[in-house]
């Protein structure tokens, strides 16, 4: 089952990337974490012309400033949800209709939900095709 782990939103906020140039963002807020996705590019990537969209940590001085990348993201294959791995947190979803609700400003706020991790079936963990034999190799 998923839990609920975060949600993302459009403040209307710009960010500065490090070539200096100023992008609308909407910004993700996971387990506590902030941050950012480029609206442009989260736009590109709900109509299909873009595959990968990054997502970014965002630094709050005296203005936003778009730090390293810390994940990616793209619309699964279903075309119902937008998928986010983030490098270190794990993998989260958002339904794609909510997330066009919050882009257009119709809502505020999308629910991000914690994918659940898979593990590892027992079924394939020792398996072993008869006759198959192991192998030393010698480095």
């Amino acid at each position: 089952m998923m839990q609920k782990a975060g949600y993302i939103q459009r403040t209307g906020c710009r960010a500065i990337d490090h070539d200096g140039r100023s992008h609308e963002v909407a910004e993700l807020h996971v387990l506590g974490a902030r941050y950012a996705v480029r609206l442009a590019d989260l736009a590109k990537g709900m109509s299909g012309r873009q595959v990968v969209i990054q997502v970014e940590v965002l630094v709050h001085e005296w203005n936003y400033y778009l730090g390293t990348t810390c994940g990616l993201a793209q619309v699964s294959a279903s075309g119902k949800a937008l998928n986010i791995e983030l490098f270190e947190s794990g993998n989260f979803t958002v339904s794609l209709l909510a997330l066009r609700s919050v882009i257009y400003g119709r809502e505020r706020l999308a629910t991000i939900a914690r994918i659940p991790e898979q593990p590892a079936s027992a079924v394939w963990k020792d398996r072993r095709l008869s006759g198959q034999q192991q192998l030393g190799a010698l480095v």
